[in-house]
C-alpha cells in the first residue's frame, strides 16, 4: 500500500484524478495569474528632463608637470577626492613633460552634474562641484560646450551653488513641492557618475527629513549615486526636480543603496539668495549652544517625551542673552513650530531674516513660558572658555553624601565669571554621582526642577527629594550646562 501526498502534487502543479478502473490520471492543474502593479516606465521623463541636466568640469591652475587632482584619471581622482579628502592612493607622479616650458596651465580638477533653472541659463549644482575651481565648464546634451560663471559665494553649509552660463532659449527643469513626496515613491537621477555623461537610474524615496548631522533634513533615497553625479537632479514622476543629488553613506566609497538629496524648497531658498545683489546667504541666529534631551530627562522634568533642543550655554550679548533664555532651558518652539529634534532649532532660526521678531516657548523647571528674540546674523562661533579656579575642599554634609557629593558655595567673582545668579560647586563626586558623570568643578544649578542659591539650599532639597528614583540635575560645565541623573544604587 502507497500514501499520496496531496499538497505535494498540488504544489508541483497537477490535479489527481483516480479512475474506476485504479490507474492515475495526471492532468495539468490551472495556472495561478499573479496580480500586482507594473513597473513604471521613466522614458518620457528622461526625454522631458533629460535636456536640462548638464555635465560639469572644473579646471585648476598647476605648473606643467606638477601632479593635479584628476590628472591621471580624473573619474577616480574625484571618486577620492570627494569621499575620502585625498587624492587617488599611490596614484604615480608624472615628471615634466618633454618639450614643454614649465608655465602655469589649466589641469582638469572633477566632474559633477547640474541642472538648468532658468532659459537664461542659471544652473544649479553642488557648492563641492565648483568650490577653488578656476575654470568652470558646462556641457549640455546637445554637446555645446559653456565657460560658466560662479554666482555669488556657494553656500558650503547647504552644499548649494549656482553657476551662469551665456546662453537663451535653454530648456529648464519644473520645480516640485516637496510637501508632496511620499516615502516609498519613484524617483529618477539623472547624472554624470565617473564622467558618464547623461546616466539616468531610478529607486525610490527611502525618507524624508533624515537628519545627517548637516545642516539640512535630507532626502534619502535607494537611487544609484556616484561621484559625477553630484549636482544633478532628482526628479519624481511628474517630471519636477525634488532634490540635489549631493551625498551617499558608503564603506567602500561606492554606491551602497543609500543616498541623499537636498530639498528643493530649501535649495531654491538659497539660490534666490545666492542670485540676489549680496550674492551670499544671510542666515539668522540667537547665540546659543545646544543639545538632544534624552527620554529619562524629558520624564524625570515632567517634559513628558523628548521633544526641543536643550540649552548647553548663552552667548553674552547675544539675542537670546537679550531675551532671557538661561542655560538649562529647553526651547520647544520657535515661532509656533515644534521642536521635534535639536536639529530643527539651528534650521528655523537660519532661515529667519535677520533683524525679524521671533518667539520661543521655553520649559524652565516644571513650566513652559514665552520669551520673545530679535534674530542677528549669523557669525562664526565664540570658543568655550572655561573656568579652573582651585578652592580647599569642604568635607560633604549628610544630604550631598546621601547622593554621593560633595559641594562648596560659589564665590561672588564665579558666579561674575559663569554670569549665574546661584548654584554650588561640586569638590568632591563619589558612588551614584560619578555613575551619573558629574565631574569635580561642576556648578549644580537645579536639582529636581528647583534652583539652587547655596549650600544650605542645597541640603534642604536633597533631604526632600525622594532618592528611590532618578534625580535630575541641572548643571554648568564651563559655559555648558546639561542634565544628568543621579540614579539610585542598585
Amino acid at each position: 500500500m502507497f500514501m499520496i501526498d496531496w499538497k505535494k502534487l498540488r504544489a508541483y502543479g497537477v490535479v489527481i484524478a483516480l479512475a474506476i478502473s485504479g490507474t492515475v490520471a495526471l492532468m495539468p492543474a490551472k495556472p495561478v495569474v499573479a496580480q500586482g502593479r507594473s513597473l513604471p516606465d521613466f522614458t518620457d521623463l528622461v526625454e522631458q528632463v533629460g535636456p536640462a541636466v548638464v555635465n560639469i568640469r572644473t579646471l585648476e591652475r598647476a605648473r606643467a608637470g606638477a601632479t593635479a587632482p584628476g590628472a591621471i584619471d580624473e573619474e577616480m581622482q574625484e571618486f577620492f577626492r570627494r569621499f575620502f579628502g585625498q587624492p587617488l592612493p599611490g596614484a604615480p607622479r608624472q615628471g615634466p613633460r618633454p618639450n614643454r616650458p614649465q608655465e602655469e596651465e589649466a589641469q582638469p580638477r572633477g566632474v559633477g552634474s547640474g541642472f538648468i533653472l532658468t532659459q537664461d541659463g542659471f544652473v544649479m549644482t553642488n557648492a563641492h562641484v565648483v568650490e577653488g575651481a578656476e575654470e568652470v565648464l558646462v556641457t549640455l546634451p546637445d554637446k555645446r560646450e559653456f565657460k560658466a560663471k560662479v554666482v555669488g559665494t556657494p553656500d558650503k553649509r547647504t552644499d548649494v551653488a549656482v553657476i551662469k552660463i551665456d546662453a537663451t532659449g535653454l530648456p529648464a527643469v519644473k520645480i516640485g513641492d516637496i510637501n508632496r513626496l511620499k516615502v516609498g515613491e519613484w524617483v529618477m537621477a539623472i547624472g554624470s557618475p565617473f564622467g558618464l555623461e547623461n546616466t539616468v537610474t531610478a529607486g525610490i524615496v527611502s525618507a524624508k527629513q533624515r537628519d545627517t548631522g548637516d545642516y539640512l533634513p535630507f532626502i534619502q533615497t535607494d537611487v544609484a549615486i556616484n561621484p559625477g553625479n553630484s549636482g544633478g537632479p532628482l526628479i519624481n514622476m511628474r517630471g519636477e526636480v525634488v532634490g540635489i543629488n549631493s551625498q551617499i553613506y558608503s564603506r567602500s566609497g561606492g554606491f551602497m543603496g543609500i543616498s541623499f538629496a537636498i530639498p528643493i524648497d530649501e535649495a531654491i531658498r538659497v539660490a534666490e539668495q545666492l542670485r540676489s545683489p549680496a550674492g551670499r546667504v544671510s542666515r539668522g541666529r540667537i547665540g546659543v549652544q545646544i543639545d538632544q534631551v534624552t527620554k529619562d530627562v524629558a520624564e524625570s522634568i515632567g517634559l513628558g517625551r523628548p521633544i526641543g533642543a536643550l540649552v548647553r550655554s548663552v552667548e553674552s550679548g547675544s539675542p537670546a542673552d537679550k531675551a532671557g533664555l538661561e542655560a538649562g532651558d529647553i526651547i520647544t518652539k520657535f515661532d509656533g513650530k515644534v521642536i521635534e529634534r535639536a536639529t530643527d532649532l539651528p534650521r528655523l532660526v537660519g532661515n529667519t531674516k535677520p533683524g525679524a521678531r521671533s518667539t520661543m516657548t521655553v520649559f524652565r523647571r516644571g513650566g513652559s513660558r514665552e520669551l520673545n528674540v530679535t534674530i542677528a546674523e549669523i557669525e562664526p562661533e565664540k570658543p568655550v572658555r572655561r573656568t579652573a579656579e582651585k578652592e580647599d575642599k569642604p568635607k560633604g554634609s549628610p544630604a550631598a553624601q546621601s547622593v554621593g557629593l560633595a559641594v562648596s558655595d560659589l564665590t561672588d567673582a564665579q558666579k561674575k565669571d559663569l554670569k549665574i545668579k546661584g548654584g554650588v560647586k561640586v569638590e568632591a563626586v563619589t558612588e551614584g554621582a560619578v555613575r551619573a558623570g558629574i565631574r569635580e568643578g561642576d556648578i549644580i544649578v537645579a536639582i529636581g526642577n528647583t534652583d539652587i542659591a547655596s549650600v544650605r539650599e542645597f541640603d534642604n532639597v536633597v533631604a526632600r527629594i525622594d532618592k528611590n528614583k532618578p534625580i535630575p540635575v541641572l548643571l554648568r560645565r564651563g559655559e555648558l550646562a546639561t542634565y544628568l541623573l543621579i540614579r539610585p544604587a542598585r
